[in-house]
């Protein structure tokens, strides 16, 4: 594990350094929440400032882009492109869920750290992928489970533009153990379970300690549940606990 974190942190420095003796932004592809935790730790240390893109707001798996507009005198370009997956005729659709897509496009051969997230609107999965690749799934992508597929570049649907509604949840206090616990409706035991196997981010860092206290707008993914965006504090119950307000993703 270790010799990969500094196989990744020696491919990050390489990306930095070259944005900066070529005058050009250079690009990692896709990264998972244990690479942006790994790249976010080492950030101040590089010789480029980072920026991220995932092609909308909240999303969880992202790419890196190295480069200062300052210093370039240009903004960088997003390469990620939005793959409409829907199914041909939906009267014969079965239920496409986010493990049929993503299986389907690893049929295809196709690296996962080309793919960002895949969201599923009203029927239809929305891929954000690298726009090298957004054609060649266009072309090949026809089949998901038993539905026949008709994949075509797409703007991203409004709805991912558009923040969840937000949700009151009582919780014990502002920590990240308390409020893993009122969003997901755990005990405590099992929201520290989640932050002792390293399930946790906190914007893209790995977090170590439920004793954390959230600040307003941070956004907190655990892997295999969701995630959700901590909006703050409401007011105290009449029983001393705390109302509090957050987006669940």
């Amino acid at each position: 594990m270790e010799t990969d974190e500094k196989q990744l942190q020696k491919r990050f420095a390489e990306l930095a350094g070259r944005a900066g003796s070529r005058g050009s932004y250079t690009y990692t592809q896709f990264l998972t929440l244990a690479e942006q935790d790994v790249l976010q730790r080492m950030e101040r240390s590089l010789p480029a400032p980072v920026s991220w893109m995932g092609g909308y707001d909240a999303a969880e798996r992202r790419l890196a882009c190295f480069g200062r507009e300052e210093e370039l005198g240009y903004p960088p370009e997003c390469p990620i492109r939005c793959v409409a997956m829907a199914p041909a005729s939906r009267k014969f659709a079965g239920d496409l869920g986010h493990r049929d897509l993503l299986g389907a496009l690893m049929g295809l051969g196709i690296r996962r750290s080309l793919l960002g997230d895949i969201q599923l609107v009203e029927g239809t999965g929305y891929l954000f992928c690298l726009e090298d690749i957004a054609g060649f799934i266009c072309d090949n992508l026809t089949q998901a489970g038993r539905t026949t597929l008709r994949c075509s570049l797409c703007p991203p649907p409004e709805q991912l533009a558009l923040p969840p509604e937000p949700v009151e949840v009582v919780a014990a206090s502002p920590r990240l153990d308390a409020l893993l616990a009122a969003v997901w409706r755990l005990s405590r035991n099992e929201a520290r379970e989640l932050l002792e196997k390293g399930l946790v981010f906190i914007d893209g860092r790995l977090a170590d300690s439920g004793a954390r206290v959230l600040r307003e707008g941070e956004l907190v993914s655990v892997r295999h549940r969701g995630r959700f965006r901590y909006e703050g504090a409401l007011r105290e119950t009449k029983k001393g606990r705390l109302r509090v307000c957050v987006r669940i993703y």
